[in-house]
């Protein structure tokens, strides 16, 4: 998990202290709390937050023998890992307040256990180390047995649908640390942030329901992607959450049109397919991920809209260095020395990140003037710029779908048109019909 660099800008001292009165005012005279750790701390925040009756959901770091800073859990990771520290880490947490007379500590313990993998030891998900254990750190006797009460029902579900054994630490509560401000309300303040990946998909067991256990496969929410179903050479991988409304944007702008060669799959579940590895956590969502002989070769990280960025991104993966100065510096080929210039065949030329249609080869024309040309595109195909670069006026020709730059028109093509799409040959790929 990455420290952000995306600060709101606060009330002024009086206004915060202000809001805090009204907030504790509104409060009823008797709450109770309970601190859980379930990985990084943004999601389970926003979880626990959700649930009808809680009041306040705050992040910070708990049962640690170290300093209560982020700095300090970071590099004390880093010690452990190297076998150059002894003293125990800070598990990531959240401290949960609830009004127990709209909402029991049961239910929340409900929620804690089915909103995470509590079967990982030190990890959650891609992110690993002992600060993402998972924890039930309870104030009193009472609470310790509920937890232990839960955990034992829930690992009866768990081991009912495949799972391994429950290894949430639970004990006393003895140290807490309330974490930094920019980490409160994180995903309030980065709505496109790491949205969480969910847990294991096993709901636990509800009094009187029927005793039959539910099997692995239709249990687990998000199952682990089959490798053996994906395109071992080049294989595009979108890491989604749940409540994700960037994902839900990148689907809409991206996948619900993808015609791009790559393959490419979507998955809420954190985890690479069995065998291939991921270089490091993710931490945003949505994350696509390249892959490569199984292997991560890049990532785009946290999409907002921004698709002429991501194609940009894809681009430098797919297309040599002569390509890549075309379709992104707004460069020009040699006169007579790109491909495509004497592609006769029925076919269509398309763009060769995103697939989608550009040319017909009926619409091609012989020009005379070294480069591939075409009297009219494809509808809705290319989008039109005014270029006044090397002291000249022209119209630059661009792919609407990836926003590459393709070429130039002018008012000297043949009829019908009369237009003359002056194109690079070295940014279109040409699909020949397929035979009859």
């Amino acid at each position: 998990m990455a420290i952000s660099t995306s600060f709101l800008i606060g009330a002024c001292a009086d206004d915060k202290a202000a809001g805090k009165a009204a907030k504790d005012q509104a409060r009823p005279a008797v709450t109770d709390s309970i601190v859980l750790g379930m990985g990084c701390f943004w999601g389970a925040e926003k979880r626990m937050a959700a649930i009808p009756g809680v009041l306040d959901v705050e992040s910070g770091y708990a049962n640690g023998e170290i300093a209560g800073t982020y700095e300090a859990v970071l590099a004390q990771e880093k010690l452990l890992r190297a076998g150059k520290a002894t003293q125990r880490n800070h598990a990531e947490v959240v401290k949960v307040t609830f009004d127990p007379a709209k909402v029991n500590l049961e239910k929340i313990l409900v929620q804690f256990w089915e909103s995470h993998n509590p079967t990982q030891g030190d990890r959650q998900g891609n992110d690993v180390g002992t600060n993402y254990r998972s924890a039930v750190y309870s104030h009193n006797d009472a609470q310790q047995a509920l937890a232990l009460k839960t955990r034992d029902t829930y690992q009866s579900a768990l081991t009912a649908a495949g799972y391994g054994k429950i290894t949430t630490d639970i004990a006393p509560l003895k140290k807490y640390f309330s974490a930094e401000e920019y980490h409160q309300d994180y995903l309030v303040k980065n709505p496109n942030g790491y949205c969480g990946l969910g847990g294991t998909g096993v709901k636990y067991p509800v009094t009187g329901a029927a005793t039959t256990p539910m099997p692995a496969t239709a249990a687990v929410k998000a199952p682990r992607l089959d490798a053996k179903a994906l395109n071992f050479d080049r294989q595009l991988i979108v890491f989604e959450g749940e409540d994700c409304a960037y994902c839900r944007k990148f689907k809409a702008d991206v996948l619900d049109h993808w015609q791009s060669p790559v393959a490419i799959v979507s998955t809420l579940n954190p985890e690479a397919p069995a065998g291939w590895t991921l270089e490091k956590a993710l931490f945003a969502t949505p994350t696509i991920v390249l892959f490569e002989k199984g292997k991560e070769v890049s990532r785009y990280t946290g999409y907002s809209g921004e698709a002429p960025r991501f194609w940009q991104w894809l681009g430098f993966h797919l297309l040599t260095p002569a390509q890549q100065k075309i379709a992104f510096e707004q460069g020009t080929e040699r006169p007579g020395t790109g491909s495509n210039l004497d592609e006769k065949r029925p076919g269509t030329f398309v763009d060769p990140i995103s697939g989608v249609a550009l040319f017909r080869s009926d619409t091609k024309f012989e020009s005379g003037t070294g480069w591939p040309s075409f009297f009219n595109p494809l509808p809705g195909s290319i989008t039109l710029h005014e270029d006044v670069s090397m002291g000249m006026k022209r119209v630059e020709v661009r792919s609407a779908s990836s926003g590459i730059h393709l070429g130039h028109v002018f008012d000297d093509g043949p009829p019908p048109t009369g237009k003359r799409y002056c194109i690079n040959g070295n940014v279109l790929k040409f699909v020949p019909d397929k035979a009859k």
